[in-house]
């Protein structure tokens, strides 16, 4: 059983890494195909990608201790069997089976070939129930099978080769009953998934929603904090392969920030008629009351807004970096500056995160606090078409 529970391991591992890597770029996508967080989409997508790296993990692992996996075979080593079938004649030559007496035909679970057999059928049956989701109808079965082969040929090329190179003897066997068995399980699964399915929601329900959103003119919250966010991210990251990569001051960092601030949400918006680089990935933009372009007051005033939090939280993370000698006559007023800083950033983003899920209950009725003190409104850019 270890045997299985250390690729799952892994698997359970590197799912939380990419996982945590792809939230943005998954909702991002999810906003603008669907218009909406969709759950069901989401945990589809993430249970998908955590099946295909459970499978591919427990077809690879346990890795060989050495790359010269050659040293532990004998010359006359064969990597391979073009035979088809053969897990059928393995299983009942290790049966003991009577084929008068019923009885004994449960001997059969307990013969090992069986069992490898089994679990090469099942690997990827519910990359057929998957495959069904995302094409829906019986029709596309070939596709399925197609895939299906695809995949396995793709597990056994990768095994037969060690791991193209890596070692320099394959450590285990390229078997054609793999691929069969392989191939039909994702066939199985893509027929039999309808079972399956119909206890969740449809990928139907889910299109219906979204065209319904799309004719909505709210944008939802989450979308409009994507946006937000997209713009800061896209100044981190500027700032770190550029001047970041020639000094670690905090000073020079605080300095870009600030002026990225200001061209992202204040100098692009206006340029730009209302539209920054989040509000295009998200597919909305920047208006007034009345629906036209935001004056550049109303920016610099949302730009203020969503400015301050992030300073206060810079001024604090200074302030708990200067080191000062105890016996310094400055050490308690800075102990007592820093704490009471830290109070106050900490009520005021305690205060941001009410306010957040506030308005998020409000789904789009309500608009964020740096939106509302420009009296700016987010609007889809297909409204205004």
């Amino acid at each position: 059983m270890s045997v299985y529970i250390l690729p799952i391991k892994v698997a359970f591992i590197m799912f939380g890494v990419l996982g945590f890597l792809l939230v943005i770029p998954w909702l991002v996508y999810s906003y603008r195909k669907y218009g909406f967080f969709s759950l069901w989409a989401s945990i589809v997508a993430y249970s998908f990608i955590f099946y295909m790296l459970s499978a591919l993990f427990l077809v690879l692992l346990p890795l060989p201790s050495t790359r010269n996996t050659c040293a532990f075979q004998s010359p006359n080593t064969i990597y391979y069997s073009l035979k088809p079938f053969t897990f059928i004649r393995d299983i009942f030559k290790e049966t003991s089976i009577i084929w008068s007496q019923p009885r004994s035909y449960i001997q059969i679970f307990n013969q090992s070939a069986f069992w490898q057999a089994a679990f090469n059928f099942l690997l990827l049956l519910p990359f057929g129930v998957y495959l069904r989701y995302f094409f829906q109808e019986k029709r596309y079965w070939k596709r399925a099978l197609a895939l299906g082969f695809t995949l396995s040929l793709f597990y056994e090329v990768t095994q037969v080769t060690g791991i193209y190179g890596i070692y320099k003897c394959p450590y285990r066997l390229f078997d054609v009953d793999d691929l069969m068995l392989n191939s039909t399980g994702a066939l199985f699964g893509f027929l039999m998934a309808p079972v399956i399915l119909a206890l969740f929601p449809s990928k139907e329900k889910l299109l219906v929603k979204a065209k319904k959103m799309q004719k909505s003119h709210l944008v939802p919250p989450l979308s409009q904090l994507l946006a937000v966010l997209i713009d800061f991210i896209f100044i981190k990251l500027t700032f770190t392969f550029t001047i970041g990569l020639l000094t670690s001051s905090g000073f020079a960092e605080m300095m870009y920030i600030t002026v990225g601030f200001l061209v992202l949400y204040f100098v692009l918006p206006l340029l730009w008629g209302g539209k920054t680089i989040g509000t295009s990935m998200m597919r909305f933009k920047l208006s007034n009351l009345e629906g036209d372009a935001p004056s550049w007051q109303a920016l610099l005033k949302r730009t203020v807004a969503l400015f301050l939090p992030w300073l206060a939280s810079m001024l604090f993370n200074i302030l708990d970096h200067m080191k000062l000698e105890i016996e310094s006559h400055f050490y308690a007023i800075h102990v007592w500056v820093t704490m009471g800083i830290f109070t106050l950033v900490s009520i005021m983003w305690l205060t941001l995160s009410i306010h957040a899920v506030f308005v998020m209950l409000k789904k789009g009725k309500r608009t964020f606090y740096f939106d509302h003190v420009a009296e700016i409104v987010p609007r889809k850019k297909e409204a205004n078409s």
